[in-house]
């Protein structure tokens, strides 16, 4: 202990200071770096939530004990990367976030003892909306959604009915396409008994007028709808074909460019056609008469003997041949063949298609090295333009038009097959660079701090102290210890021998006044340095103990 104590008095105040100070500043550095290698990276659990959301979804985190942080004034709250996926499960079980909406779960936290019918009706057209709302947000490009649905109620003894309607209001990302905008006017209709499609009216947070919904299809939605069904078309049809020839001529040695023509007028065609070749027996109507007729010996002759009466008696033997005569009339009925022919070509149909290939030719390599190119041959070129048409359904009738070329690239291509790799050793992710830049940060801070701050403290702290000069100012050569020394074998400082008692007494009086300059000089020191001369007494007295 007295050690302890005499190596702490040795040191001094500041410097004890100096090594405390350094002490606590790498015990906080270091706890700093921990603290920053140890905290679990944070990543978004939910964006753009509302207030009450947030308040929610807070409330359930501190009572999970799952560290959060909340940033944008609350719209976004993150988590630890790791947990998000079981976070967000836990979250869904209760029913967050709302998005601002009330779902069926009304029903659940209010009493139906004693509500009205139209207490009722209501709840249930909030809890519609609600529910469409929140599986609207669900898509991709929606950030919000928000529902308003209409549905009247038939009247007693009223026959016509008025068909329900809704109004929607999105938040997107970017812009929908008309394909989702039905997608999102045919989810409603069929989420409401009696609606139809054309009765959602949709506009964007932007008051930009995405759906008509009075009952017809907007002109311009139209042809909207039909410009992007063609462009669809044609990437289809682009990426078919490139993917067919380029295992034919080669990975990135085929160019397609398709342009389809679609028809934007809906026709109706009423067609009749009646075959003369087909007939058919449909009826058959037979007729036949007889006639029978007796005549007299006179060859038929009237007279007035003839006509009286008994006549006939007295004449019958008289009587000449009896006539029949029969007549038969045949009436047959056919049926035509006809059809009937009704056509109805809705809006988008194919009108015509046109096909541009461009196609690299073939490189040869010499010995030496040096690629040639060579053109492809007219009948590799016909079979390739086979395979196009047959591809697309080629329609002379329609217009169709279909051209391969062979031309050499700009660039030649590789003729490689891109094959897909594996991800290698140095393929990190930003998240993995984002790190690994913040380790090398901290590591250039800490070895900067160790070799210009640290190495300067604790080497001058662990420096032994000068010891202090008590040489003659006058004659710093000449110290009373050298005086007596010469005096005790009879000559002087200089070397020179002592002359009787003369010079006995100047080397006494050299003596005298050398050991009060010593005197002298060490009170002086003393004062100057009090700190330093109390530490050397110390030491004196410890060594003699």
């Amino acid at each position: 202990m007295n050690e302890i104590s005499g190596i702490l008095q040795r040191l001094g105040v500041a410097r004890l200071s100096a090594m405390a100070l350094v002490a606590v500043l790498l015990i906080g550095f270091f706890g700093l770096l921990i603290f920053r290698v140890t905290t679990p990276q944070m990543a978004p659990l939910y964006t753009g939530l509302s207030l009450d959301d947030s308040a929610a979804i807070v409330s359930q985190l501190q009572a999970s004990g799952i560290p959060y942080e909340v940033r944008g004034e609350g719209e976004s709250i993150l988590v630890p990367r790791d947990q998000i996926t079981s976070t967000r499960m836990m979250l869904a079980s209760d029913g967050l976030p709302t998005n601002g909406q009330v779902g069926y779960e009304i029903f659940d936290s209010q009493s139906t003892l004693g509500a009205t019918s139209f207490v009722q009706d209501i709840n249930l057209i909030r809890a519609m909306e609600g529910e469409l709302a929140r599986t609207i947000s669900s898509l991709a490009r929606v950030r919000s959604a928000r529902v308003h649905l209409v549905l009247p109620k038939r009247e007693l003894f009223r026959r016509e009915r008025t068909d329900p309607t809704a109004s929607i209001t999105l938040g997107v990302r970017g812009t929908l396409s008309s394909g989702e905008i039905n997608a999102i006017q045919h989810l409603v209709s069929a989420a409401v008994q009696g609606m139809s499609p054309n009765n959602v009216s949709i506009i964007d947070d932007s008051g930009r007028l995405l759906a008509a919904g009075n009952g017809t299809n907007d002109p311009s939605l139209v042809a909207t709808n039909i410009d992007d069904r063609a462009s669809a078309m044609e990437a289809r049809l682009r990426t078919q074909l490139e993917e067919m020839l380029s295992s034919v001529v080669g990975p990135g040695r085929v160019r397609v460019q398709v342009s389809a023509e679609l028809e934007y007028n809906k026709v109706s065609k009423n067609t009749e056609t009646f075959d003369p070749e087909g007939q058919v027996v449909r009826s058959v109507q037979t007729r036949e008469l007889s006639n029978s007729s007796t005549g007299a010996s006179n060859g038929g002759a009237v007279s007035v003997g003839n006509e009286l009466p008994g006549a006939s008696q007295n004449t019958a033997s008289s009587a000449g041949a009896t006539d029949q005569s029969t007549t038969t009339e045949e009436t047959t009925n056919y049926e035509i063949s006809k059809s009937t022919q009704t056509t109805i070509s809705e809006a988008g149909a194919i009108k015509r298609l046109s096909v541009a290939v461009l196609v690299d030719g073939n490189y040869t390599t010499d010995d030496t090295g040096t690629a040639t190119y060579q053109p492809r041959s007219q009948e590799e070129l016909d079979q390739l333009t086979t395979l196009v048409r047959t591809a697309i359904g080629y329609d002379e009738a329609r217009g169709d038009q279909v051209a391969v070329t062979n031309l050499q690239f700009v660039e030649r291509p590789d003729l490689a097959a891109a094959g897909t790799a594996a991800p290698g050793l140095f393929d990190f992710t930003r998240d993995d660079l984002i790190n690994a830049a913040q380790m090398l940060v901290t590591l250039i801070i800490s070895l900067a701090l160790m070799l210009f701050v640290m190495r300067p403290l604790i080497k001058r702290v662990l420096e032994p102290e000068p010891p202090l000069a008590l040489a003659d100012p006058v004659n710093s050569e000449v110290t009373p210890d050298m005086a007596l020394q010469a005096a005790a074998n009879g000559t002087t400082v200089d070397g020179q021998p002592l002359d009787g008692d003369a010079d006995l007494m100047g080397a006494a009086q050299s003596e005298g006044e050398a050991k009060t300059r010593t005197l002298t000089k060490v009170g002086e020191l003393v004062e100057q340095h009090p700190k330093q001369a109390s530490t050397i007494v110390r030491d004196w007295l410890h060594q003699a103990a």
